[in-house]
């Protein structure tokens, strides 16, 4: 199953997840320190929450979250055959996962969107993409107030 992502600047966390809680009807599946993820079945949802004051009601980055690694690897060809680039970030530490993933480079509003499968859970945020939509050390506020994220 894929699922579209929408990951959110938001300026209290804990309010943040008690409002989607009840606009989607479930709790959310991860919280950590300045972040948390619901996995909403209906409609099919990853929506991320990233505590960044003051950037509250921003888009932080757009994502198609997929199954497996074929998957990845699948729509990175159908995109790059569409003439379309990416920038890969295989076995990357983002947003307290482990993942296999690329963005989608050269958007024509300058969003964000990452392809991406979740390989394992991780007890770090870990980094966030630079402007150029490759793997920084930048923490996870950093990124958020760059307008960049990696969930």
């Amino acid at each position: 199953m894929s699922r579209v992502q929408l990951a959110l600047n938001v300026n209290d966390l804990t309010e943040s997840i008690a409002f989607y809680s009840k606009l989607f009807g479930v709790e959310p599946a991860k919280v950590r320190d300045g972040y948390a993820n619901f996995a909403v079945t209906e409609p099919p949802l990853k929506l991320v929450l990233l505590e960044n004051p003051g950037h509250g009601g921003s888009i932080n980055h757009l994502g198609v979250e997929v199954d497996d690694i074929a998957a990845v690897d699948a729509t990175q060809a159908r995109l790059a055959d569409a003439g379309l680039a990416s920038v890969d970030e295989r076995g990357t530490t983002c947003c307290y996962a482990e993942q296999d993933k690329f963005w989608v480079q050269g958007t024509p509003n300058g969003e964000q969107w990452e392809v991406y499968t979740v390989l394992a859970d991780s007890q770090t945020f870990g980094c966030g993409p630079t402007a150029e939509g490759t793997c920084s050390t930048t923490g996870q506020a950093e990124a958020a107030t760059a307008g960049a994220g990696c969930c």
